[in-house]
């Protein structure tokens, strides 16, 4: 029988990470970020899963995100993270880090206007360097306590810097559509899904359920997809998919 050795049950608990390829895209933006229904002048989250195995199979995984709004009367402003890193008998597997920060302004209770700006490096899926720029036009449909959804759209720049040295620049049209659905009181679900539009277009999306345990942590169950319809020849396979369970810390 394996002899198997893992982290403590308090990490395990706090970090079950489950993985499937390293996303090789842009982050979706699920952060609900309308000035309009804001309850402070900051929001921040932190979360962060990690497991570690030892004995006859040696190997360790990690993921952690955050993401830091700040509200006015009319504008949001944030800023976001993640990184998650996987290995396997001392040979790193996967590795992805990526950072981004996005505007908003209301120009009426359903209209606003955004800009986002992100970096990505993800150098076992094809990536050294990734770097989008998008602007445009969004509307919040639904803006209730229990359901929200907004639609967003605008044209955008892409660098590509990929693992063969080779690079690019591509302008390309951007769509998005978030869904958060306030389930109980401690459960929330939500999805969202972006399209970035080019001669390789990719189409990334997130969908997760966060559950309270009291006012500060809570247990977030996320499971991603990207897509590229031309992915690097160092990466080819088109479609990419991670399943995250992690533990959060709400500011």
């Amino acid at each position: 029988m394996k002899l198997l050795k893992t982290v403590p049950a308090l990490f395990m608990a706090a970090g079950v990470l489950a993985s499937m390829n390293a996303v090789a895209s842009d982050t979706v933006f699920t952060v609900m970020d309308d000035p309009a229904t804001a309850k402070k002048p900051f929001e921040g989250s932190v979360n962060g899963g990690y497991l570690a195995q030892s004995g006859n199979t040696k190997s360790s995984s990690l993921t952690a995100d955050s993401t830091l709004t700040w509200y006015g009367s009319r504008t949001a402003w944030s800023l976001w993270g993640n990184a998650s890193n996987t290995s396997a008998n001392d040979e790193r597997s996967s590795e992805k880090y990526a950072v981004g920060g996005r505007s908003r302004y209301n120009l009426t209770d359903y209209d606003y206007l955004f800009g986002q700006a992100s970096w990505l490096t993800d150098r076992y899926n094809g990536y050294r360097d990734r770097d989008v720029f998008t602007a445009g036009y969004g509307r919040q449909i639904l803006n209730g306590p229990v359901h929200s959804l907004r639609f967003e759209f605008g044209p955008g720049v892409r660098y590509d810097k990929y693992t063969d040295g080779d690079t690019k620049t591509t302008a390309l049209g951007y769509a998005s559509g978030t869904y958060a659905w306030q389930i109980s009181d401690n459960t929330k679900f939500t999805q969202g899904v972006s399209v970035f539009g080019a001669d390789d277009t990719t189409v990334n999306s997130e969908t997760a359920l966060n559950v309270a345990i009291n006012e500060h942590f809570a247990l977030k169950v996320a499971y991603n997809l990207t897509w590229n319809s031309q992915p690097p020849s160092t990466a080819p396979d088109h479609t990419d998919r991670r399943t995250t369970v992690t533990l959060g810390y709400k500011m």
